[in-house]
């Protein structure tokens, strides 16, 4: 699948490359109004599920159902927004996301126990998004091979696929987190070739096929 991040001023999550992206972007004058309408325009091209990613601020401005529904008329499968609490989710949004037949991700992290990781995952669609170590995106120090966290997550009775994100940068580090887990997410090293390549289309294709290979 596809995430695509929508920019926002303070990317609290956000590594130092991810960061500057959203810097990049909102300077360029993308909004998620614009970013909505690219999406919808490639839509029938799209053969892999689309997710965004961002935070709840700019959605809120947006107007959550109008954003819920502008996604659903795109093809965006899913979203993941860190920043909205659980209870929140719950009180207010779950329905409205039930709505327009969006999934809706939270992330869990080593630190999470395990009660609230049955608790995110039982509120969770599509997968749960478990962060690889306590860090922001793109840490190099993230501790990918926690054999600990990765065997606790899958003894889990999850009734979602477990996606490993946070730190993933080359094949190896994806094989080591997929050895108990869904899948990987890759942002970071991706972005950075988009960020820092002219020929970011085939360094970018070259980048994929290194992980698939």
């Amino acid at each position: 699948m596809m995430e695509i991040g929508m920019p926002y001023s303070d990317p609290v999550a956000d590594g130092p490359v991810i960061s500057q992206a959203h810097e990049r972007a909102l300077k360029n004058g993308m909004t998620i109004e614009k970013l909505l309408s690219q999406i919808k325009a490639i839509k029938n091209e799209l053969r892999i599920p689309v997710i965004l990613m961002g935070y709840i601020n700019p959605v809120l401005s947006f107007g959550f159902e109008n954003f819920c529904r502008e996604c659903s008329e795109s093809g965006v499968s899913g979203l993941i927004i860190p920043d909205l609490p659980p209870i929140e989710f719950e009180k207010t949004y779950q329905k409205i996301l039930e709505k327009y037949h969006l999934n809706f991700t939270f992330l869990v992290t080593p630190e999470t126990s395990d009660d609230r990781i049955v608790y995110l995952d039982s509120l969770s669609s599509g997968f749960l998004y478990a962060v690889s170590s306590s860090s922001t995106t793109g840490n190099k120090n993230a501790v990918l091979k926690n054999e600990g966290y990765l065997s606790r997550l899958a003894a889990l009775p999850l009734r979602n696929p477990l996606m490993i994100g946070f730190g993933i940068q080359s094949k190896e580090d994806f094989e080591n987190v997929t050895e108990k887990a869904a899948g990987g997410i890759i942002g970071t090293a991706f972005v950075n070739i988009l960020l820092n390549h002219r020929d970011w289309k085939t360094k970018a294709i070259d980048f994929v096929h290194s992980i698939k290979a």
